[in-house]
């Protein structure tokens, strides 16, 4: 008789898991925030067995019926800014590819709305989505964890596109195109 033992949960095991939650694995972010609770960190899209042994036993779920008490309170709404900002940087490196450091841009509109709901106004959400999506520029096709957390950062620090000045600011540049890109949709 043999028996395989899994030494990681893949996004299949990832996803059966939210059938069984009864949530949506692609929609729902109470998933990226259960696996970061979880410590899901060793590698991108998936969690190792000591991963999820440790952080069943940190959050005290050993059955789905505890799992399911727990999804309330997994709502990016009970984050505190740091605490949000940590999660924020680990939904990038979690659905980073293989060796991967950048994520496609394609993958960052569909998780940025995502992530970002009721923390950030609809409005610069998908202005920025936008904004790439339309970019003709090929270094925009991917995008790197400091363009990812900058993103937000600026959202935060700048409300007002008027308030931005490119000339004493540090963003990088594609925030500065994004906000040319804003300056020049209020024209029209």
């Amino acid at each position: 008789e043999t028996s395989i033992y899994h030494t990681e949960t893949t996004l299949l095991g990832i996803s059966m898991l939210c059938d069984d939650l009864g949530i949506d694995a692609l929609e729902d972010i109470r998933v990226l925030v259960l696996l970061w609770k979880l410590g899901a960190n060793e590698k991108p899209a998936q969690i190792s067995k000591e991963e999820w042994k440790k952080g069943c036993i940190e959050l005290r779920v050993d059955s789905m019926a505890k799992f399911k008490a727990l999804l309330p309170a997994l709502d990016t709404g009970f984050l505190d800014r740091t605490e949000f900002k940590d999660f924020f940087k680990f939904c990038f490196q979690f659905n980073r590819q293989g060796t991967h450091r950048t994520l496609d841009k394609d993958l960052v509109t569909a998780l940025i709305p995502m992530t970002l709901k009721d923390r950030v106004p609809s409005k610069r959400l998908s202005t920025f989505c936008d904004f790439l999506t339309e970019s003709k520029d090929e270094s925009y096709s991917r995008i790197t964890l400091d363009q990812w957390t900058s993103f937000l950062d600026f959202c935060y620090e700048v409300e007002d596109i008027a308030d931005y000045d490119e000339a004493t600011s540090a963003w990088p540049v594609l925030i500065d195109e994004y906000v040319e890109y804003l300056e020049e949709l209020e024209k029209k």
